[in-house]
């Protein structure tokens, strides 16, 4: 329990002749009555309300007065400042009572770690080193590479069989077997896509995010990024949303609405929906090009690219108050491990809610496709384009898949992957084409709900063609310079 401040001695003397000399009526007649002992120290600060009330229904006005002023003679202060003071002291108290003061070392060690990590000259290199093994080794081989062979071996050689068996003996209608399994069930394709592949994608990410967020490293990268982002119309604070649009861009939509102007945050969702592809998009890529390290960094420096040139021309075209900068730095700190679970947790928690439904409704929409004949006739529709890309036109599904998430069609390509179908000009098009492609139906939804049906139809409108036009270039470039990878 907090022990009672004690004041100096003329306060608390005054305190109690105070209290000796107020009625019961007035300590009553508040909405939410409280001790004669707050009065007394509201009315030694002379606080205007009460005042009023001592002067208009005390009959002890006049004592209660002098005991006032003969506490502000003995302190030779105004009360306020005492009482204040007196106050501070304890904070001070209960401050070094709880806290830990660091050692001047400790101080010293911190502040050139922060140094190394704001400086551009040391801050990339930190910065690359963090992508190399929290991104590209934890997320990407293992999470995208060991975690996702293995769960979407056991689908294959378990779950899947045991389900098409089961739904063989059980529903004599091919077109039930197949709303629940075979080719593009939803427990065969659907549930297996959210388990197997998107699952360990998510998990791994989100575990990498909650310790750099927990260490107090991110608001350092927005310090660092500043310069940068400004160069495309945002401040350094939307990093934030930036990485957090790595897990998903769902909720990293949503985290724009912290950016200070509606043109920072036009431009970071516009961004987000086109090039910031989403953990389990990304994932997969990275898991499907890390045996092709040319193809990995072309992809990354092309989509890196696009962030930057779209971005600077958007901030270019559009009107509006530049953005600033200015974030609170917290200390830099070893994260602790329950804090990381708790918030993977919860952002685990979140995306799989979400990403079940809309996986589970994706199967069932291609289940009515294909029973109607419409499904085959838009993968039709979309094989000259898949073939004008320079590839074959078994990719055509996979667009159909990014149609309804792009996770989903990043999915796709894992399993035509695992077919052989694509070499790898052909999965470096189609990768592009992918991190490119449509927002997914719910990040579709956060934009209708924070920027207006106007400007999401807008973006929409312009990122599916220009999708495309970038997966055409890739493939012109690539065979006019006679590029292998």
């Amino acid at each position: 329990m907090l022990s009672q401040i004690a004041y100096p001695q003329p306060i608390e003397e005054a305190i109690a002749k105070i209290e000796s000399l107020l009625s019961q009526e007035l300590f009553l007649s508040n909405d939410r009555p409280i001790s004669k002992r707050s009065l007394a120290l509201l009315l030694l600060q002379k606080d205007p309300d009460f005042w009023e009330k001592v002067q208009q229904k005390e009959q002890q006005y006049q004592a209660i007065e002098a005991a006032i002023n003969l506490a502000e003679q003995q302190l030779n202060q105004p009360l306020s400042l005492a009482i204040a003071h007196a106050r501070q002291h304890q904070a001070w108290h209960l401050e070094k009572k709880v806290l830990q003061e660091p050692t001047q070392e400790q101080r010293m060690f911190s502040e050139r770690l922060h140094s190394l990590t704001v400086n551009p000259i040391t801050g990339f290199p930190i910065l690359v080193v963090i992508l190399y093994f929290g991104v590209y080794k934890f997320v990407g081989e293992f999470g995208a590479g060991t975690l996702v062979d293995t769960i979407e071996t056991f689908f294959e050689s378990n779950i899947n069989p045991f389900v098409n068996s089961a739904l063989a003996q059980i529903l004599p209608w091919q077109a039930l077997q197949d709303l629940l399994g075979n080719e593009y069930g939803i427990i065969t394709l659907g549930i297996r896509y959210a388990v197997a592949i998107v699952l360990p994608v998510v998990a791994t990410f989100f575990l990498m995010f909650s310790l750099l967020e927990d260490s107090g490293y991110l608001p350092r990268l927005s310090l660092m990024l500043d310069r940068l982002f400004k160069s495309i119309g945002l401040s350094g604070r939307a990093v934030i949303p930036m990485v957090l649009g790595l897990g998903c861009d769902t909720m990293a939509t949503m985290v724009t609405r912290t950016l200070e102007t509606k043109r920072e945050r036009l431009i970071a969702t516009f961004l987000l929906s086109l090039a910031i592809p989403c953990a389990a998009q990304w994932g997969v890529i990275v898991g499907l090009l890390a045996q092709k390290p040319g193809a990995l960094l072309i992809w990354g420096g092309f989509i890196t690219g696009i962030f930057l040139v779209v971005g600077y021309l958007t901030a270019k075209l559009l009107p509006g108050k530049k953005a600033s900068f200015y974030m609170e730095i917290p200390p830099l700190r070893l994260p602790k491990i329950r804090n990381i679970l708790i918030k993977t947790w919860v952002r685990m928690k979140w995306y799989f809610i979400e990403i079940i439904p809309l996986f589970i409704w994706a199967s069932v929409i291609i289940w009515i496709g294909r029973l109607t004949g419409l499904f085959d006739a838009i993968i039709k529709a979309i094989e000259p384009i898949a073939i004008a890309l320079g590839l074959p036109k078994e990719a055509a599904p996979i667009f159909l898949y990014g149609f309804f998430r792009r996770d989903y069609g990043a999915a796709g390509l894992f399993d035509m992957q695992q077919e052989n179908i694509f070499n790898g000009n052909q999965l470096l098009v189609a990768s592009v084409v992918l991190t490119l492609f449509l927002p997914c139906i719910a990040q579709f939804q956060i934009m209708l709900k924070e920027r207006g049906a106007k400007t999401t139809f807008a973006m929409t409108a312009f990122i599916l063609p220009f999708a495309f036009l970038m997966g055409y270039l890739m493939n012109l470039v690539l065979n006019v310079l006679k590029v292998t990878v």
